[in-house]
């Protein structure tokens, strides 16, 4: 696997002119007459979501690229200006702030970890602005209280009941859970928790940890003890590294089951085959077959010469369903108009299009649109979630193998 791309903080706050001179414009430039939609791109580009906040910075250039080069959305072009908020809502706060206070943006896309999600969704919402994010903590639904924010990757409530449902497949009879405290972590544990007990299961240990220790053993010896066959692990790379290093040392066998963020590539190289051998990992997958993920993979494998993560095909989705819900209400629409406008180019009995000059065209030929993206289908459900697909994994000989594709279910 690729290894992640290092940009400094410094080299990375750029305004929306370097980027233009950086590519995200095609190079070209602004005049003064062009109208322009100021879009602000908020990413875990250090930090945690270090791994994943670069790649999405990229797709959100490919896309904004795209719909640039195809003389804009209702003839308006994208103007990119982009923020690292350090995967901390202290930092998330100040970036979201220039953004809006500074560069004028009228949405923000690329929100990656639910603790920035929520500590900017207040400031966000204050301005009227539009949000699209990857966050899966199950507060996002209900602090989005004016529908201006959208959710494009699974919420924890639904990764919580569908990692109980593979362990219930899978035959388990004892799980026990752990998690990062956190919003997004202990929703997930919570809900794993909740869909196991609703049949009849009983969790034989729950346990939520603090963050920044350099040892687990107290709190894994506590699970441990009750004798667990499978453990629903909710949990960072850098900590979940530390835990199966001490569940080796102990000697004791069980299963574990984590979501693919972490479970993945990077992991079997920080702890080696053996470590990491049998571990089921779900995530949610992209649309690999489609028309848009293929496109997008292509442009996006010339520039980070590697395949799109999830996040990634996420973030290029956010930018491309905007336009077209820019473009379905023209050129002299508000921020309010044009977010009122993305359910129904996303879901429907429009034409199905996969590409932002596909449904442009659709549009300005008087058709309604649905766009099915790269990611997923995005049938966005009544507080702006949606659900792309789980991919079921085990680690077999340090490789991710697919063992199979559950369809994801947008909430009534």
């Amino acid at each position: 696997m690729t290894q992640p791309m290092n940009f400094s903080r410094r080299g990375f706050l750029v305004s929306g002119t370097a980027l233009a001179a950086l590519g995200a414009f095609s190079g070209s430039a602004f005049s003064q007459s062009e109208k322009v939609f100021r879009l602000g791109a908020l990413n875990s580009i250090t930090g945690i979501g270090g791994p994943y906040g670069p790649y999405m910075l990229e797709a959100i250039k490919i896309a904004v690229a795209e719909v640039n080069d195809a003389g804009g959305a209702a003839g308006r072009k994208f103007q990119l200006f982009a923020e690292d908020d350090q995967t901390k809502p202290e930092a998330a706060v100040l970036a979201v702030k220039k953004l809006i206070e500074i560069n004028k943006v009228e949405a923000v896309v690329g929100i990656w970890p639910s603790s920035v999600g929520l500590a900017t969704m207040p400031i966000t919402n204050e301005a009227n602005l539009i949000t699209m994010n990857t966050c899966g903590a199950p507060e996002m639904l209900t602090e989005n209280k004016k529908g201006l924010a959208w959710m494009f990757q699974a919420s924890n409530a639904i990764f919580g009941s569908a990692f109980a449902e593979v362990a219930r497949q899978r035959g388990f009879k004892r799980p026990a859970v752990m998690a990062f405290n956190n919003s997004t972590f202990v929703g997930q544990a919570n809900h794993f928790k909740e869909s196991w007990e609703a049949k009849g299961g009983k969790v034989s240990a729950f346990v939520i940890y603090e963050p920044n220790q350099s040892s687990y053993r107290t709190e894994l010896s506590r699970v441990l003890a009750t004798k667990p066959d499978v453990i629903s692990l909710s949990a960072y790379r850098p900590d979940a590294t530390i835990i199966l290093k001490e569940w080796c040392q102990s000697g004791q066998d069980c299963k574990f089951i984590m979501p693919g963020w972490t479970a993945n590539e990077d992991l079997v190289k920080a702890l080696g085959k053996e470590a990491t051998e049998g571990i089921i990992s779900i995530s949610n997958v992209a649309a690999s077959q489609s028309p848009a993920y293929k496109r997008f993979a292509a442009a996006f494998k010339k520039v980070a010469n590697r395949e799109p993560d999830i996040f990634a095909a996420q973030s290029y989705d956010m930018v491309i369903t905007l336009a077209l819900a820019i473009e379905a209400t023209g050129a002299s629409a508000d921020v309010l108009a044009i977010n009122g406008k993305i359910p129904s180019i996303t879901s429907g009995n429009g034409q199905a299009v996969t590409s932002f000059t596909e449904g442009r065209d659709a549009l300005r030929n008087g058709k309604p649109v649905n766009y099915n993206g790269a990611s997923s289908r995005l049938d966005f459900g009544k507080h702006g979630e949606t659900v792309p697909d789980f991919g079921v994994f085990d680690i077999q000989d340090g490789n991710l193998v697919l063992k199979e594709t559950i369809p994801g279910h947008t909430p009534a």
